[in-house]
């Protein structure tokens, strides 16, 4: 049992384009700089352009299908709860490991410290809790056989 992958991509995007609005719009009216397709674009050398394509591919299609296909049907709670499970995971997973291969230090220490690694649970809960609403509950997944007969 998966949930549907058109609506898990669907609220993978949505769940993305809140996520990026809160990033350029909510945090710097909090004091902080959240720009993850510019850190994301100089890591990897491909620009600010690069860096957000980059960041909408993998909130919309990388991240919701490993939530579909392997977490949704072990995570506990409604759909919005377990997709908000799966956004503190990638928030643990970005502050242990990506935050500090881009320079920013574990639990973004070296760019903006407690608060930004706050900013960024916040973000990605918002992320999580919109991608499990829109994807769903689980539905059985169909299989179908072909048989062939001899008569």
């Amino acid at each position: 049992m998966h949930p549907d992958p058109g609506k898990t991509i669907g609220g993978g995007f949505l769940g993305t384009l809140a996520m990026t609005a809160m990033m350029y719009f909510v945090a710097p009216m909090m004091g902080l700089r959240m720009d993850i397709a510019a850190m994301l674009g100089d890591t990897l050398g491909i620009g600010w352009s690069g860096g957000l394509l980059a960041h909408v591919f993998n909130g919309t299609f990388v991240f919701p299908l490993v939530y579909g296909f392997v977490l949704a049907h072990l995570l506990p709670g409604s759909p919005a709860v377990k997709g908000a499970a799966w956004g503190v995971i990638l928030w643990l997973a970005a502050q242990l490991v990506v935050m500090p291969m881009m320079g920013a230090g574990l639990f973004s220490a070296a760019a903006g410290g407690m608060m930004a690694a706050v900013g960024s649970l916040v973000g990605h809960l918002l992320y999580g809790a919109v991608l499990g609403a829109v994807a769903g509950q689980a539905v059985p997944t169909v299989t179908t056989t072909l048989s062939s007969s001899n008569t």
